[in-house]
């Protein structure tokens, strides 16, 4: 789910740029104005991607560790079980 969020999330930044980009092609400003401001929100929607994106992999590993952690709990978990059993 929350990955599922994450893409909508992303997404929604890629349509946001295209859509600033188209409009500031019929924004009433000058060429070199425009192209400025073109750069400069390219870069800053490259950086919040980046950003985005270094988040979702801090997230991912966050959540590996979790169930590393887990599986380790229920084998060990599960070998108690297993001398039970045996005796």
């Amino acid at each position: 789910m929350a990955d599922d969020n994450n893409s909508k999330a992303v997404w929604f930044l890629v349509g946001a740029a295209v859509g600033g980009a188209i409009a500031l092609l019929f924004a009433p400003k000058s060429g070199r104005d425009t192209r400025r401001y073109i750069v400069k929100k390219t870069e800053e929607s490259r950086d919040a991607l980046a950003d985005a994106g270094k988040e979702l992999l801090d997230r991912g590993r966050e959540y590996y560790e979790k169930g590393r952690k887990i599986a380790e709990e229920a084998g060990e978990v599960f070998e108690r079980g297993r001398k039970l059993v045996k005796g």
